[in-house]
């Protein structure tokens, strides 16, 4: 269950985003801002915003006809990823001090999924799972892997923001980056963006347990192909922020592999010392009496019925 709990609810939100931008898309065509129910509140609180955010900061950094867009949204890009880093990164240690917890429980869990694969009856697989249940609890180990979706759904609003943005401010739209047109598609800076989280991916697969590194495989290249397909079919200009993205991705990776992943290991293994794998041993089953046969019951035949007459009555026939 839990292996593939997070790769659906990571694929659910990415999925979510498309369609959402798919529909900005449709609407996009005229290039004139949105005004309906559910696009014009997006746009005036959003996408309108992080216009002038965009604008003010490429006059800042530099001069908005020369490239000043492109820093803009790079400058953007870094505010955002650093203020999300301590959320991050106390999430990148977390799920890092689940996977050697769980290394440490395998043996138990492997005894565990083993025994109900072999039971038989429905009371014998519901003991079972309270004994699984028990394992994590008791050891102190999260069923999800400690790997949370909040840092992604805080840059949801910042995803849709930017692509409004780009959509719909004309200057915008037709700047250019070092010659890539910042409001079209550009399958480099997709296939780039896409790379840099199969790197990312790759990295944060250093130091995990070899029992569980092919099972987060999976997982961890579905980021990779959705920010490639995202990047796409999404104006250049936000296939760059999911590029700058990716590569402070890999420097927040190789901090944590690095620097929190041997002070993790020593902590835990300070800690298993202390305090072994609590394992919960399953209670044999008592024994059923066997029945005893009840005793037959005893026909009871009932004597014949002797035929008795009247004493009178061979005196009424004479």
């Amino acid at each position: 269950m839990m292996r593939f709990k997070r790769p659906l609810m990571y694929g659910g939100l990415f999925s979510i985003l498309t369609l959402f931008l798919s529909a900005c898309s449709n609407r996009s065509i005229h290039r004139q801002p949105p005004t309906g129910f559910i696009y014009g509140p997006i746009y005036h609180y959003l996408g309108e915003p992080m216009s002038h955010l965009i604008t003010w900061m490429a006059n800042t950094v530099g001069n908005a006809q020369t490239n000043g867009y492109g820093w803009a949204i790079l400058v953007i890009t870094l505010i955002v990823r650093l203020i999300l880093m301590p959320l991050m990164l106390s999430q990148s240690k977390n799920a890092t001090r689940q996977q050697h917890k769980m290394a440490a429980i395998k043996p138990a869990m492997d005894d565990i999924q083993k025994r109900q694969k072999a039971a038989t009856s429905q009371e014998e697989k519901a003991a079972i799972s309270q004994e699984m249940m028990a394992l994590y609890k008791d050891n102190n180990v999260s069923m999800t892997g400690g790997i949370g979706c909040l840092p992604l759904i805080i840059q949801l609003p910042i995803f849709s923001a930017l692509y409004m943005a780009i959509q719909y401010n004309q200057a915008i739209f037709h700047s250019t980056f070092f010659g890539i047109n910042l409001g079209q598609t550009n399958i480099i800076v997709a296939l780039i963006a896409g790379l840099t989280y199969v790197g990312q991916s790759y990295l944060s697969l250093v130091g995990v347990p070899e029992s569980q590194r092919q099972q987060m495989k999976t997982m961890m290249l579905m980021s990779p192909v959705m920010t490639f397909f995202i990047s796409l079919v999404s104006p250049a200009g936000l296939g760059l922020y999911f590029l700058a993205g990716g590569i402070l991705a890999i420097i927040q990776t190789a901090i944590t592999n690095f620097y929190y992943v041997p002070k993790i290991k020593a902590e835990i293994a300070a800690d298993l010392k202390e305090h072994p794998i609590k394992v919960v041993t399953p209670k044999p089953a008592a024994p059923v009496a066997p029945k005893k046969a009840e005793p037959k019951a005893k026909i009871v035949q009932s004597a014949p019925k002797k035929n008795h007459q009247p004493r009178n009555a061979g005196k009424q026939h004479r």
